[in-house]
């Protein structure tokens, strides 16, 4: 089945309950969710055809209604990442042939910088604020202007294209057909119960996979009310918790802390909290522990990645005493194994599974993976084992009753914050430095953060400081904010590599930042 064919059968169900309520007082029913994604699918199409739409906008009913409107196109929405630099956004958009690119007011500096950056043609600005170009049309002109007539969705059935973090320092594109996305939205429906009188809000980026498939879709899916805040607060996100009796919260594990600190010196009412997502990390013992005591018992852990689709596994609350922290076991739609792990130009054998009390790499099929990169086919090759499973490159633990718990990577990617950091990334903007020979980043354990981003510098001249290479880092266009270095060390030492010339990391860590850790 595909994702839209849920929807329309949503908006017959519940047409006239509510559907979005947005964090500065607006809501939309089904109805009028659907009324406007017919007029802006119609309008997509009078301008670019059966190219792909592409959206730069902040979590809120724009983004939503252009990921509907998409899939009533059956033509894929393109879901740009708003944290990252207009450089690294055009570079993402090479391989997707998008037309047109749909931005709000929060963006709408970054999307113009786009569009003069690629041969995009086409812009349309939902938001207030004045934009004075030929090529840049109203939101709410063209869809007042548009027809609501159905349209005959493209053969394909796209969803649209997610990005997740690489080797190199341009994010991956990876393409999901709504199928795919249905079999992740049922899931996550069946995994948590989602009703439709639930009310979840909405915290994560919109547009990574957990927050799209296992978050928003499902709501929508199973007619529940969606509270959309577009900037993650604390005290706001308690706030429109309270004031809207949320029942369920989709949280990464620094905004998990952030939120049990803030409950317990504030005890917003927020009683009928009864079920929270989290992932994207390692979930210590004392954070499960902390957000059951502060927020709510039913605390769900879960583990998934963007060329996975679906989520992979979950943990249901009641085997957090006996398991704390662990992902649990897989998922209603993915079979999953933790295999010996392989030397990263080999495929790891899906029939090496590890005996409980070893790790392992973890690789996962089912309906719901991606079928690759795209334009990327040596990366490609690399993901896919024997044309089925796809490569985790996450090392897991097995105990005896077959629970699993994430320890570490195979390679040298690290989450900060919910986001993943691949320290090439970062070094490849800092080398550009004029001042810089040679430069390694890490990631340092952090208790709010689970990692933050360490830079080892060897100058090439004697006035470098910490505090210009910070400069450095925050005005370079290819380096998004959250990448960016926390801590800087200076030194005069080579550093240390094998005999291949490979930069030993794990012996610059421990020199470096034991201490920290």
């Amino acid at each position: 089945m595909n994702f839209i064919e849920t929807f329309h059968r949503t908006v017959r169900r519940h047409s006239s309950e509510t559907a979005i309520i947005t964090d500065d007082g607006r809501s939309l029913t089904y109805r009028e969710l659907d009324d406007r994604t017919a007029r802006l699918a119609n309008a997509l199409n009078e301008r670019v055809g059966d190219r792909r739409a592409a959206t730069l906008a902040v979590n809120g009913p724009t983004a939503i209604e252009m990921m509907i409107a998409s899939q009533k196109r059956g033509i894929g929405n393109v879901q740009l990442p708003f944290r990252d630099s207009p450089g690294g956004l055009a570079a993402m958009l090479e391989p997707t042939d998008a037309g047109i690119l749909v931005f709000d007011d929060a963006n709408a500096k970054k999307a113009l910088e786009v569009l003069d950056r690629t041969d995009i043609e086409h812009g349309i600005h939902a938001g207030e604020a004045s934009i004075e170009r030929e090529d840049v049309e109203s939101y709410d002109v063209i869809l007042s202007d548009a027809s609501t007539d159905e349209i005959e969705p493209h053969p394909d059935y796209e969803h649209g294209v997610f990005y997740t973090s690489g080797t190199t320092s341009t994010p991956k594109a990876v393409l999901f057909d709504q199928e795919k996305l249905w079999h992740g939205s049922t899931q996550v429906i069946m995994e948590m119960g989602i009703e439709e009188t639930d009310t979840a809000l909405v915290t994560t980026p919109w547009y990574h996979m957990v927050t799209c498939d296992a978050w928003m879709l499902p709501h929508i899916q199973a007619g529940a009310t969606l509270v959309v805040q577009s900037d993650f607060d604390p005290d706001e996100t308690l706030r429109l918790a309270a004031d809207h009796d949320v029942t369920g919260l989709l949280a990464v594990p620094t905004q998990l802390h952030a939120l049990a600190n803030r409950q317990a010196e504030a005890e917003y009412d927020i009683d009928d909290l009864s079920y929270i997502r989290t992932g994207g990390s390692i979930v210590t013992e004392g954070l499960v522990e902390k957000a059951s005591e502060h927020l709510t018992e039913g605390v769900y852990n879960t583990y998934g990645l963007t060329e996975g689709g679906p989520n992979l596994t979950f943990a249901h609350p009641s085997v957090q005493d006996e398991h704390t922290g662990t992902i649990g076991k897989e998922s209603f739609v993915s079979e999953v194994r933790v295999v010996e792990a392989a030397d990263p130009d080999e495929d790891p054998n899906p029939e090496a599974t590890v005996e409980p009390g070893e790790t392992g790499e973890v690789i996962v099929r089912g309906p719901g993976t991606c079928d690759g990169y795209m334009g990327r086919p040596e990366e490609t090759e690399w993901l896919i084992v024997d044309d089925e499973w796809i490569r985790t490159g996450d090392v897991a633990e097995v105990d005896e009753d077959g629970y699993l718990y994430i320890t570490g990577r195979v390679d040298n990617m690290f989450v900060c914050g919910g986001e993943n950091i691949y320290p090439e990334e970062v070094e490849e903007v800092v080398e550009t430095h004029e001042a810089v020979d040679e430069v390694v980043v890490v990631g340092v354990e952090d208790e709010q953060w689970g990692h933050r981003v360490a830079c080892v510098v060897c100058p090439d001249a004697d006035d470098l400081t910490e505090d210009e290479l910070d400069e450095f880092c925050k005005a370079h266009d290819q380096l998004p904010n959250f990448k960016r270095p926390r801590e800087y060390v200076l030194t005069e030492e080579k550093f240390p590599r094998t005999d291949t010339g490979t930069v030993q990391r794990e012996t610059i860590q421990t020199e470096f930042f034991a201490e920290a850790e």
